[in-house]
């Protein structure tokens, strides 16, 4: 038996469970090698990763053994399923436009990448509604991370029932040695609106409104002793990707950038607790991104909560006057 976390039991994906093997059939079931190879036809779609190959080539059939309960077969695949593709070079989960992600799941497009692995907008056919699956590398210390986040996931879903700080965890699974995270669909994150603005500042009751909700997020991370430890504008979404175009001529040096976006509703959520830490332990090593580290971090001094709420002060800074591509140039 595969490993099994203990705060929530996973749906193993298993494509070829060897069930009743100490059975004798009647007769043999027919293979794929019992009938005539046809030649692989070119396959249309938009396949993503890193030296992708053929998809549709038969090599040797390969049993991977993993630390959970699923052993597959290279080349073949259960109904309903893509066919077998090896992950990239640095471990990316290999998919094409409108390919299943486990029956359950359909691909509908990537919304973005990290150093975890991808994050893509699926259809779930039980719930019938867009979510955004997290589907982490294949590498050991990724798929460590990834159980240590569903463990923050679940204890600050226990205690924020309603939703109303951070991101919700709806679903995890172990599919072909990725862990994949199923979260609600959010919009866009505050990076996003300030990237597409030009890195113009926001109106300061804006910025305001996101401080409080921000703070709020934390002390309630920080009663439940976990330290985020990576705050910044691109773990900061809004709950609704809907938004407005004002006029913007103070900031604006061309009619073409005139206007600029807000979002509809202030809501937001944060995302993204891979790196969260027991705030009751002694840690001395780095944490946070540079630009919103806290000084105690950068001299070696040790840390606790407190490096949450400097982050915080960095990126209300930066939302009022985008003074963070200064000190982005500072290499500490």
């Amino acid at each position: 038996m595969g490993f099994v976390h203990p705060l929530m039991e996973t749906d193993y994906v298993a494509e070829f469970p060897h069930n009743h093997i100490d059975r004798r059939p009647r007769k043999r079931p027919r293979f794929a090698w019992d009938f005539p190879q046809a030649h692989p036809k070119a396959q249309s779609g938009l396949y993503f990763g890193q030296d992708v190959g053929n998809g549709t080539s038969m090599g040797p059939s390969r049993v991977l053994l993993t630390d959970h309960s699923g052993l597959y077969l290279k080349g073949l695949a259960q109904k309903g399923s893509p066919p077998w593709r090896d992950d990239d070079k640095d471990g990316h989960y290999m998919f094409a436009l409108g390919e299943n992600l486990t029956p359950r799941y359909k691909i509908h497009r990537k919304i973005g990448e990290g150093t975890f692995g991808q994050v893509l907008e699926c259809w779930d056919r039980e719930t019938r509604e867009m979510v955004a699956v997290k589907v982490v590398r294949s590498i050991k210390k990724y798929r460590e991370a990834a159980m240590s986040e569903i463990d923050a996931l679940q204890l600050l879903g226990k205690y924020d029932r309603n939703g109303s700080r951070c991101v919700q965890i709806r679903n995890w699974f172990d599919y072909r040695n990725h862990i994949c995270i199923v979260f609600e669909m959010l919009g866009p994150s505050i990076y996003d609106f300030l990237r597409k603005n030009s890195y113009r500042p926001f109106p300061v009751d804006l910025v305001r409104e996101l401080g409080r909700q921000l703070l709020e997020c934390v002390a309630f991370m920080h009663d439940l002793r976990l330290v985020h430890t990576d705050l910044k504008p691109e773990n900061i979404l809004f709950v609704s990707p809907d938004y407005v175009k004002i006029p913007d001529y103070k900031h604006s040096f061309s009619e073409a950038a005139c206007y600029k976006r807000l979002p509809k509703s202030s809501a937001i959520k944060v995302i993204d607790f891979g790196s969260t830490a027991d705030g009751h332990k002694h840690h001395n090593y780095i944490v946070s991104t540079r630009h919103y580290r806290a000084p105690e971090v950068i001299l070696g001094l040790g840390w606790s909560y407190s490096c949450d709420i400097w982050s915080v002060g960095c990126i209300l800074v930066e939302l009022c006057t985008v003074s963070s591509r200064l000190p982005r140039m500072i290499t500490f």
